[in-house]
């Protein structure tokens, strides 16, 4: 299986005036925007983290989601949460050639954790030997970043600030975040439950 983003976070919708705020920053200086490309970078890589820990899209964006099987022909449970619109399925045989399901084949089951792609009729359709599926849809939690639920944005600020504050520092061990944020990003993780293991 392979996800793709197909859009990215668009420029507009990152909080850049928020976050100098949140670094204390001077403003009124003819430089003011000369780190607004570094700042972009450490939003977008803050965004990147807490979308991984969580399984959570923040800013509505298109994805595409290839299959070769299904795990579930009752319904298939898509790769993360919020999924707006499913926006279209294809199937592709062992040979190339495609076809693009009728809108009405497949529906959405919305669910903020586990959203799943299920039939109009009894199964999804048969993928064949050496077939696959691609899946596009429409995922994310608000269109525009003042639509983020507070916590999740502020997630994010400190985040970002945690990356720009220690940017050129080599010691820190990966997957380093600071307790604020995991703190403020825990309500939104998808437990699991495997082998008597809850994590």
């Amino acid at each position: 299986m392979m996800l793709n983003e197909e859009t990215t976070v668009p420029q507009a919708a990152l909080p850049v005036a928020q976050f100098k705020a949140h670094l204390r920053l001077g403003t009124g200086f003819a430089e003011d925007a000369v780190q607004d490309a570094v700042l972009e970078s450490f939003l977008r890589a803050a965004i990147a983290a807490i979308e991984a820990r969580t399984g959570k899209v923040l800013i509505a964006r298109a994805f595409t989601w290839v299959l070769t099987a299904w795990r579930d022909r009752y319904g298939e449970v898509l790769p993360v949460a919020p999924v707006v619109s499913v926006d279209g399925v294809a199937l592709r045989d062992a040979g190339g050639s495609e076809t693009v399901l009728e809108p009405g084949a497949v529906r959405l089951e919305q669910d903020g954790q586990r959203p799943v792609l299920r039939p109009r009729g009894t199964l999804l359709p048969s993928l064949g030997t050496g077939g696959s599926v691609r899946i596009a849809f429409t995922a994310g939690m608000a269109a525009a970043w003042d639509d983020l639920p507070a916590d999740l944005a502020q997630a994010v600020l400190l985040l970002a600030a945690h990356y720009y504050e220690y940017r050129n520092e080599t010691a820190l061990g990966d997957g380093c975040m600071p307790f604020g944020v995991t703190t403020l990003i825990q309500r939104y993780r998808v437990v699991r439950f495997g082998m008597g293991v809850v994590r």
